[in-house]
């Protein structure tokens, strides 16, 4: 059975061998890190890992690896990176901790210390946008809010980064339909700009300039004292998004199988960031409106990220349309893995959970890491609606024994089938 097979299977909520995911998004990633050891454990060609997602510093899977693993699903990214410029023109670059590896050509830093400053755009002409602590594996957003002037703001401001797709943009997706066709792979895309108010996107790092609410605290303190502000914003992204995604879906129409939408995280590790009430009023519209165009308009399934704590939203987020939940976060109040397959098993595909990546993966011997694997896929494969991946990316230093732990375990239960 091919991977988009198994993933066809899955997003119906049909048994059948659980596909597995790894480096298809970049909230299902693998840091740059682990891809090299992953590369020698399983004995492939040493080469420089490219980093295709410069921020949280994700991997490339090469064909070779993916194999090795068993991978089901590949992605389809948006041509630019998180800091504004295009996965093109590699070049080489050695990580604050010595790995050698390929980054795009616009990836512009500086030391300030022992600190790593990375350019928006690959423009040192402005001011940096992100920084690697020394002893960091990825970077994080620089704040670079300008003074808030209250009779000053314009919802315009925080809708610069949305806009037309680009002739550029849509000619780079023509150009990968070919090779996605080709492929016996599921395909899960994102396309951008269709996040609300996702907090990793709102001090736009991928700007030079970045105008209007671009504080973390100051949007979320945006979100009850100036809303009328945020749903202007959203309603205008929106109309933007669906002009967009309509131009997409006439050049790749069904080669895709999923569609990332948005990363917006609701849950905190022991409750969530807005009330129900805040969220049916200030989002729940705008992810109706776009997820019914999705599923009026195409065939694409829809996938929802969001961690933490978020077994209060469920069954509003499969309200409003979403098809796909993800990571998973089994480690926060509330979140049960049988209460959840039991409740919305059947509503909703589980994408990510397969194990603990706060304790289990990370710290965790082998045999836990396995034992608690076989135990989430006995739980969330009955009737289909999973996809085996970790909870969030799998990140530095975690131990590649303890990984191939994990594929070990999915692919025994898979034999079982």
């Amino acid at each position: 059975m091919t991977g988009r097979e198994k993933l066809k299977k899955a997003l119906n909520h049909q048994d059948g061998p659980i596909p597995v995911d790894f480096g298809s998004s970049a909230v299902t990633g693998i840091h740059a890190s682990v891809v090299a050891e992953l590369r020698e454990y399983y004995g492939l060609e040493k080469k420089p890992v490219k980093i295709h997602e410069p921020f949280q510093m994700l991997g490339f899977v090469d064909a070779d690896l993916r194999e090795a693993i068993g991978i089901d699903v590949e992605g389809v990214f948006a041509p630019g990176t998180f800091f504004g410029f295009r996965n093109e023109n590699w070049k080489e670059w050695r990580t604050p901790w010595g790995q050698d590896v390929l980054v795009p050509g616009g990836f512009e830093v500086i030391k300030d210390g022992e600190d790593t400053l990375i350019y928006p755009e690959g423009d040192r002409e402005a001011p940096p946008s992100g920084r690697m602590p020394s002893n960091g594996y990825f970077f994080d957003a620089i704040i670079r809010q300008e003074p808030i002037v209250e009779e000053n703001l314009d919802p315009k401001d925080n809708l610069e980064e949305f806009g037309p797709i680009s002739e550029d943009d849509l000619k780079y997706y023509s150009d990968l339909k070919r090779s996605i066709d080709q492929s016996s792979s599921g395909f899960i895309a994102n396309f951008g700009n269709t996040g609300l108010g996702d907090i990793a996107c709102v001090p736009a790092p991928f700007m030079k300039y970045p105008k209007g609410i671009r504080d973390v605290t100051e949007w979320y303190i945006s979100t009850v004292s100036r809303r009328d502000y945020i749903h202007t914003v959203f309603a205008e992204q929106m109309d933007i998004a669906i002009k967009n995604l309509a131009k997409i879906h006439g050049i790749l129409g069904d080669s895709i199988d999923v569609i990332f939408t948005c990363g917006t995280d609701f849950g905190t590790q022991s409750s969530t960031f807005c009330s129900i009430d805040t969220f049916n009023d200030l989002y729940f519209p705008y992810y109706k409106q776009l997820n019914e165009w999705i599923h009026e308009n195409t065939s694409w399934k829809i996938f929802k990220h969001s961690c933490g704590s978020v077994v209060s939203f469920m069954q509003r987020f499969i309200d409003a349309g979403f098809d796909i939940m993800n990571p998973v976060q089994l480690s926060a109040a509330g979140m049960d893995a049988s209460m959840l397959k039991n409740k919305y098993g059947d509503k909703v595909v589980f994408w990510g959970g397969c194990v603990d990546t706060q304790k289990t993966l990370p710290f965790g011997t082998p045999e836990e890491v396995k034992k608690e694997v076989l135990t989430r896929c006995e739980i969330f494969s009955q009737k289909g609606g999973f996809v085996l991946n970790s909870i969030h990316n799998v990140q530095a230093k975690t131990p590649v024994k303890n990984f191939a732990a994990m594929i070990e375990a999915v692919k025994e239960f898979n034999g079982d089938k």
